[in-house]
């Protein structure tokens, strides 16, 4: 992922956008901007309702993982393992060198539409901070986000949770996340909380209800400015077939 401070969605008339799910369009960007940066949220902001998710003694994936600290809050929580993947060689080789001293973390150059070197039901969690949400702002967006979440399901255990951290509300992402039957919570969070500047102020671990329709059963603040935590579990009983 990104080292930049702007989100696909503030940045999708740029041309670049549609570079988005393309190595080298990454391979340039960390190249030119190394820094460390956590999109959307960092792991202190999120580790409640992480810890409330995704167990500590099972290995969990972090998708699109780019420069970021969060893993490393992870491990300091007590995490045992965090396997780490992005497109981008640049960022990969740069994280390996970082935490090559560092047991719990693994890093690997893939791409999340293909994630074959992965075993089938092999995490008890994947993370997404914002990968989803690049690959929709790039060309052919519904093929390579359903490739995505098709990898995401196959990789995870049976009631193993996918926790998509997004700017997308419920109008726009349950509808692509129903097509493989997640059983689907919702949660939100202000995106500046050190700032306090959102109106939102719902406990982050309670789940928000949601209508029929996906809309909000409860009203927003008018400013509120958040971001939405969506918590799928993977059933393997709801009749999503699997390819041997």
């Amino acid at each position: 992922m990104t080292a930049a401070n702007n989100t696909p969605a503030s940045s999708s008339s740029s041309g670049g956008t549609q570079a988005y799910g393309e190595a080298w369009y990454w391979d340039n960007r960390y190249t030119h901007d190394p820094s460390t940066f956590d999109w959307y949220q960092k792991y202190t902001s999120l580790s409640p309702l992480i810890r409330l998710y995704a167990p500590r003694h099972h290995p969990i994936l972090v998708v699109g993982c780019g420069n970021s600290a969060f893993s490393e809050g992870m491990v300091e929580d007590g995490y045992d393992e965090v396997v780490n993947v992005d497109i981008s060689s640049v960022v990969i080789e740069a994280m390996q060198n970082k935490y090559s001293t560092c047991p719990h973390l693994k890093y690997m150059m893939m791409d999340v539409r293909d994630m074959s070197a992965l075993g089938r039901g092999t995490f008890a969690a994947v993370i997404d901070k914002g990968t989803l949400d690049s690959l929709l702002c790039g060309h052919n967006s519904r093929d390579n986000a359903a490739k995505m979440l098709e990898e995401v399901w196959r990789v995870l255990k049976d009631k193993g949770v996918y926790i998509l951290i997004t700017y997308g509300s419920p109008v726009y992402r349950l509808a692509l996340l129903k097509e493989l039957n997640w059983t689907t919570k919702l949660h939100v969070i202000g995106k500046h909380q050190s700032e306090n500047s959102s109106n939102w102020s719902r406990e982050l671990t309670s789940p928000v209800p949601l209508d029929v329709n996906g809309s909000f059963s409860e009203a927003v603040g008018m400013n509120a400015v958040v971001h939405y935590i969506y918590v799928c579990i993977k059933d393997d009983s709801s009749g999503k077939s699997e390819e041997a």
